[in-house]
């Protein structure tokens, strides 16, 4: 890494930073809400930020998603937890970043061993002595399931070993074998001939409801849609190519895997209405990254999934609870994936594990409309990705985000309030902010123990080529 300016003004700008950077080694629980709700999670893979009709597309066709975002609030400024999934999917299960667990890429990565920088020797599973919100809750009574990817790690690190009584469809794979039964996946059995895996997942999702309707439950459900291979009931994809061929859209069939994510989301809450527990069972619904850019379209925004930018880490982020949400309602303030389990342990008095960090708030006051104590969001990608990435940490501020790239030891500068598309660098036009936040950067790095890349000995331009990977999954 290069030296931004002088050492000494460095320092300086690190020690002002770490003054004003204040470590969470967890929070005080706000007053709970209701006495054990259930929580619902819903985990979509690589959906884009503006993929829903709610969001402001005119393309997916999204009512039922919509309807959730009506009973709720939707905040315009939601983030992963990383630009690609196996890291996210840890923070949502742990409150951590993924800086924190070293489960910094997706696994089991990529291989470029002649770039100009050695990734770290990052964590390629969900450690087993870290506690998870399922975990926690579970020692209180509630019911658990895991239904859909997990891609955390093999058999010993799956989901009935992280606080799940029960894993339905979750395998070390990133990526289903295929969306129609026979899925050939070794944790779901298979269904009729054709059936669709999206709607077999919604059906155990409603079949776990239905049997714990008279007890508190936390239902994790990640699916696979609308992650690679791209695979659509063909008679929904039909309905969206006119749409395509206009130029209204990219493709047809990662469409209809949105609507067919929204028709789950239905059966989701018409089965809460019907057993009659809507009233008491909160919801988050957001997604593991950005849109992959060869599949939707994310302007305004720059890139996509596995990007540095905007686009690989800005989602969806919806939360319905009952009694604490405002329904219809918008809240601007950046919030971030290791937040929802935060929020979790709060409303629901279980409250935080005491002997780990969270680094996730509770999103207690901003779901009533208000703000948060806290005003930064904070990225750590050391690795390399064929959407764009190379290794770079980022920090967001205010409005500002600035990224630091490893390779070359520059920085990136963006007001997103002016410019959401990170179009103009403002690093050489605002020194001083610039070198604030990489100080504040700096100090969060350190407090959560961010592994470095290192400068490769075998380095050679002309033999480095596009990342390689040990499955087709990333």
């Amino acid at each position: 890494m290069r030296c931004p300016g002088p050492c000494a003004t460095a320092l300086l700008a690190l020690a002002v930073a770490w003054a004003g950077y204040q470590p969470r080694i967890g929070q005080a629980a706000e007053t709970p809400v209701a006495s054990r709700p259930n929580v619902i999670v819903l985990l979509i893979d690589d959906m884009g930020w503006n993929d829903l009709s709610c969001q402001g597309s005119g393309f997916y066709r999204t009512p039922h998603i919509d309807r959730l975002a009506a009973s709720g609030v939707r905040f315009t400024s939601g983030y992963s937890a990383c630009t690609v999934c196996s890291p996210t999917r840890a923070s949502i299960l742990t409150g951590q970043y993924p800086a924190r667990l070293r489960i910094t890429d997706w696994i089991p990565g990529h291989d470029r061993p002649f770039a100009k920088l050695s990734i770290p020797a990052w964590q390629k599973h969900l450690p087993l002595e870290t506690v998870t919100v399922a975990e926690r809750l579970k020692a209180t009574g509630y019911a658990t399931a895991s239904i859909g990817k997990w891609h955390l790690g093999g058999d010993q690190f799956g989901p009935t070993h992280q606080g799940f009584d029960e894993n339905v469809g979750g395998t070390h794979r990133g990526q289903p074998p295929s969306y129609f039964s026979p899925y050939k996946i070794p944790t779901l059995l298979d269904g009729p001939a054709g059936e669709y895996l999206t709607d077999r997942e919604a059906a155990e999702a409603v079949r776990f409801i239905e049997r714990h309707r008279d007890q508190p439950f936390f239902l994790y459900l990640p699916h696979h849609c609308v992650h690679t291979p791209i695979q659509a009931k063909p008679d929904v994809a039909a309905k969206y190519e006119s749409h395509v061929r206009n130029g209204d859209g990219k493709n047809a069939a990662y469409a209809a895997m949105v609507e067919s994510v929204d028709d789950s989301v239905g059966r989701i809450l018409d089965t809460l209405d019907a057993v009659g527990i809507r009233d008491r069972t909160a919801i988050f619904f957001t997604s593991d990254n950005g849109g992959l850019v060869s599949m939707t379209d994310n302007m305004p925004l720059r890139a996509g999934k596995g990007s540095a930018y905007e686009a690989g880490v800005r989602v969806p982020f919806l939360v319905s609870w009952p009694g604490v949400t405002q329904p219809g309602a918008t809240n601007p303030v950046p919030v971030i994936t290791p937040d929802i389990p935060a929020t979790i342990l709060d409303l629901s008095g279980v409250g935080p594990e005491p002997t780990q960090p969270l680094d996730g708030v509770s999103l207690a006051r901003a779901l009533r409309g208000g703000v948060l104590p806290r005003d930064a969001l904070y990225w750590h990608y050391p690795h390399y990705h064929p959407g764009g990435a190379t290794p770079h940490s980022a920090i967001r501020v205010g409005d500002f985000r600035l990224v630091h790239f490893y390779e070359d030891g520059r920085n990136e500068l963006y007001d997103l309030r002016t410019d959401p598309g990170e179009t103009t660098d403002l690093a050489a036009a605002d020194p001083a902010r610039t070198l604030s936040l990489k100080a504040r950067l700096d100090a969060w790095l350190a407090d959560v123990g961010g592994q470095m890349p290192t400068a490769n000995d075998a380095f050679d331009p002309f033999r480095d080529g596009k990342p390689r990977s040990g499955t087709r999954s990333r």
